[in-house]
């Protein structure tokens, strides 16, 4: 917390290939072990697993890479990914890294309406699909669907690893942003070696690891702690692309033998409310990991009590991952996510104006020091918003938060509206143009609602546009619209009715009063 000079961590090399630097090394000292194993059936014998080692991974990667340059793509050029949570999708993604390619990962929930918006933004020239989320493209780009991605494998001898720099780009991820458009986050190379702090910083990681994630491919979260991290220091990872079944994990923590697990808050209440971990052995299990929303303390004692592990949580953002976070080195702090990793530079400053830190007690906007290799390299196609989120040499994500006297963060929510639903990032914009799309609404506004503790959904206020008609005040249209434009983690869980909406002085709508109004419709 006391640097503000910038990022004092070992700098990544000029030359950096991020595909290389996770597969290479396990590669030649490990190449039989086990790096990926995909499990489809939680409850099947663990020999029925698909798995993948170290010199299996290393060779794929680098004929997918050929395939994809064979196809004329070319370095920098953009890939989308619309897939499930299968093999094929992670082949891909470090496929067109090492190709020196830019792979944009997106989320199989995304309706075609969201997923045609991030291809024409992206101005990505390959789309690889599965077969149930075929979609038609805009001219010009190519299609590749499960057999001919097969191919690109098959028929091609390994490439090698582009001989990229660290700044390069290596990947392109989207987000929500205070438009109320998803913008695309872009990524270097080096952001590889940016989360190494996070190796002993949250993890304390070793090659023996055998690490659960519970996420899917399209999320940072996954990429990084469920690929990118364990490949990295040679150890395994398992995924499961099996039913969404609650009662799964601790099943496949035993059988895996997994040494940690990985998830959002709201998963390690849901695994607590359906099932008695005391019934699974859970002895291999060192700790589990969190992030991507706060952690209650009550969650955390009620883990704690029941499994007698440690739960480590982590802050970060999809612009540069994680950078505060509780560990081995830094015990965990009830209420709090942790401290700052080593090596990273980290500050809380004035909301309104200023770069220069407050001090331990004061509350401001969470920064982090623009020298950090772990940040993005910029917004895609959005120098607008770039503008907005730097300030000096320090980057502003909106948080706010402050340290106190031992340099623990306590988070004090968004300065903006932007929302968090299970760990994604929802801009209310997002949601509010989709409703008021349907004939029936007049006006919208959206915001977060506790319903009980520590669970929150997305609430839309809806004015309606005839208050007399029935139909015109029925929630269940309204609700099908939404899924039918927004993925499902985006779409709100209650509608609220009501003659008008909270607004300012200057007819803005006041979204953090919603809450309140709700009280009065």
């Amino acid at each position: 917390m006391k640097n503000t000079q910038g990022y004092t961590g070992e700098l990544p090399p000029t030359q950096f290939n991020m595909a290389r630097y996770c597969l290479e090394a396990a590669t030649r000292t490990t190449p039989d072990k086990v790096a990926l194993m995909v499990i489809s059936d939680a409850h099947a014998p663990i020999a029925s697993a698909e798995c993948w080692t170290y010199r299996q991974l290393n060779d794929t990667v680098q004929r997918t890479a050929a395939g994809l340059r064979r196809l004329g793509l070319e370095p920098g050029e953009r890939i989308m990914i619309r897939m499930g949570n299968t093999s094929d999708y992670a082949l891909l993604f470090f496929g067109a890294i090492a190709a020196g390619c830019v792979p944009l990962p997106s989320s199989a929930q995304l309706t075609e309406e969201e997923a045609d918006f991030l291809l024409t933004d992206s101005g990505a020239r390959i789309l690889a699909v599965s077969d149930d989320l075929a979609i038609e493209p805009p001219p010009g780009v190519r299609v590749l669907d499960p057999s001919a991605i097969m191919a690109l494998r098959k028929n091609n001898a390994p490439l090698g690893y582009a001989g990229t720099a660290a700044d390069d780009p290596a990947f392109l991820i989207y987000t929500s942003g205070t438009t109320g458009q998803p913008k695309g986050v872009l990524h270097a190379q080096r952001s590889a070696w940016g989360r190494r702090p996070m190796y002993q910083g949250w993890y304390g990681i070793c090659p023996d690891d055998v690490i659960l994630h519970a996420g899917a491919f399209n999320w940072t979260y996954t990429l990084g702690v469920g690929l990118t991290d364990p490949w990295a220091n040679g150890a395994t990872t398992v995924l499961y692309n099996g039913p969404r079944d609650v009662t799964v994990w601790p099943v496949l923590m035993e059988k895996c033998r997994a040494t940690l697990f990985a998830a959002v808050p709201g998963l390690y209440r849901q695994i607590l409310k359906y099932n008695d971990v005391r019934d699974f052995n859970l002895s291999s299990l060192r700790h589990g990991l969190t992030a991507g929303e706060a952690l209650s303390v009550a969650l955390l004692e009620q883990w704690r009590s029941i499994t007698g592990k440690e739960l480590y949580e982590a802050l970060g953002m999809s612009e540069c991952s994680t950078y505060i976070s509780s560990s081995l080195q830094s015990p965990v702090k009830p209420g709090s996510p942790g401290k700052v990793q080593q090596g990273r530079c980290v500050a809380i400053l004035p909301v309104e104006e200023g770069d220069t830190p407050l001090p331990p007690g004061e509350i401001g906007l969470l920064a982090v020091h623009r020298s950090d290799p772990g940040l993005m390299r910029g917004y895609w196609n959005r120098p607008d918003e770039e503008d907005l989120v730097y300030r000096g040499e320090w980057f502003i994500g909106g948080d706010l938060a402050h340290f106190d006297a031992a340099g623990y963060l306590y988070y004090h929510g968004r300065n903006d509206d932007v929302m968090n639903a299970m760990g994604y990032r929802v801009s209310p914009l997002e949601v509010e143009h989709c409703l008021s799309q349907h004939p029936a609404v007049a006006e919208v506004a959206v915001t977060e609602l506790q319903v009980r503790d520590e669970v929150s959904v997305i609430a839309a206020f809806v004015v309606p546009r005839d208050p007399d008609e029935p139909d015109g005040i029925d929630a269940a249209p309204l609700l099908a619209h939404a899924h039918a434009h927004l993925a499902a983690y985006k779409c709100p869980r209650e509608i609220i009715f009501t003659d008008t909406l909270p607004r300012t002085a200057n007819g803005k709508v006041r979204r953090r009063d919603l809450a309140r109004w709700r009280r009065q419709v």
